[in-house]
């Protein structure tokens, strides 16, 4: 955690701003950052289903807290022609263009995504050059059977392992089934076969979703861990506040 005392001045700036994402269309997103020169690390958090929520925008101001520019943009502003993921991931690639070009970034970016959005970062983390971390919370389907693909979904993403261009850290919960445990196991042997950087943490007596504070399967402690690892993760890899 970047350093903090009571007697510092602290302030953040939240706005709605707009940004170029999937084929040029213009989007809006959601960023969040410290005030102050900087340089500061930055993150993408890309909105699980149902979409751009309260609690996307209270996540991205978290991260603006903790000395980050953090950006969440708007997967689901259009819809149009393309699979989900395949707008998901240029929407990605437009925020992190964004990130990098403000004058207050340091230049590093890291992507983050949660249950459909944890599989879009491991995605956009495997097919576009230029992050530095990603963090996948509990991303489903990032192993599909034969029968789960689709015209628009073809490929299972665990077969773009071998194209990860970044440090990837996993937080799970043992209690998921979608991931379940032997589904994060399969995970780890495809990253340890193309020796890619990673750090999974599996939760005892959790499931899917336990960061979310505002649900039923919300699990305090293994939350207030996992956040503890997240930051931890972010800070070696994207540096910190100076």
């Amino acid at each position: 955690m970047h350093p903090y005392t009571t007697d510092m001045y602290e302030g953040m700036l939240a706005e709605t701003v707009m940004i170029q994402g999937y084929n040029g269309d213009t989007i809006n997103a959601y960023f969040a950052r410290p005030l102050g020169p900087g340089p500061f690390p930055a993150v993408v958090l890309i909105p699980h289903m149902p979409g751009w929520d309260e609690w996307y925008r209270e996540t991205t101001r978290r991260f603006a807290h903790h000395g980050y520019l953090a950006l969440s943009p708007n997967i689901y502003y259009r819809f149009g022609h393309g699979s989900p993921d395949d707008s998901a991931v240029a929407d990605a690639e437009g925020s992190l263009r964004f990130l990098k070009s403000l004058p207050l970034s340091n230049k590093k970016v890291g992507v983050f995504g949660t249950c459909s959005s944890g599989r879009q970062a491991f995605l956009s983390a495997c097919r576009l050059k230029g992050f530095d971390a990603a963090v996948d919370c509990w991303g489903g389907r990032v192993i599909m059977s034969k029968e789960e693909l689709t015209p628009s979904r073809p490929v299972s993403p665990i077969e773009y392992t071998k194209d990860l261009y970044c440090p990837l850290l996993g937080l799970f919960g043992e209690e998921d089934e979608n991931p379940n445990p032997q589904q994060v196991q399969s995970m780890e042997q495809e990253l340890k076969k193309y020796g890619k950087t990673y750090e999974f943490h599996m939760y005892p007596k959790a499931g899917h979703g336990f960061f979310y504070y505002d649900r039923p399967n919300y699990r305090q402690e293994q939350a207030v861990d996992g956040w503890k690892n997240l930051f931890t993760f972010l800070e070696k890899y994207l540096g910190t506040t100076p």
